[in-house]
């Protein structure tokens, strides 16, 4: 399980050392502060005061961040139109080539690929143009 999610539990890691620092150095600050101002350091005041600064960070960087790499990939897994990478071209020509030389196995195949690579149940889907494909290549004026 450890090795599995290695990433995922060096960042929870860093995030709660982090957080433990971050608490820790402001409870000294705010210690220091109170005892300029000749006070005694209140603990609900150090908590609010403290909550507030976390809060605050994370809605400037935490939540931005997390939006834009967690959000980003998930539209990536999802195969949003925003975030295709623009492969649809060459899997139509791949997909083209192996029945041309499969035949009759040629979906069986391209099934097999996209099944082994998880493009299909959600999945940004291998090609888009399968009605091109289906009806063949447009011919024009010009050369080939």
């Amino acid at each position: 399980m450890f090795k599995k999610y290695a990433y995922a539990w060096i960042t929870v890691a860093f995030f709660l050392f982090s957080l433990a620092g971050h608490w820790m150095f402001g409870w000294f600050a705010f210690v220091g502060e109170q005892q300029s101002h000749g006070q005694a350091p209140d603990i609900n005041a150090y908590l609010m005061e403290m909550s507030r600064d976390t809060f605050e960070n994370w809605q400037s960087e935490f939540l931005q961040l997390l939006w834009q790499v967690v959000g980003l990939a998930y539209f990536l897994y999802i195969g949003s139109p925003s975030s295709k990478e623009n492969d649809d071209r060459t899997e139509a020509k791949l997909d083209a080539l192996i029945r041309l030389n499969a035949g009759e196995n040629g979906e069986t195949i391209i099934a097999e690929i996209d099944k082994h690579f998880m493009r299909t149940g959600g999945h940004a889907g291998p090609y888009e143009h399968e009605l091109e494909m289906r009806r063949g290549p447009r011919r024009t004026g010009g050369a080939t």
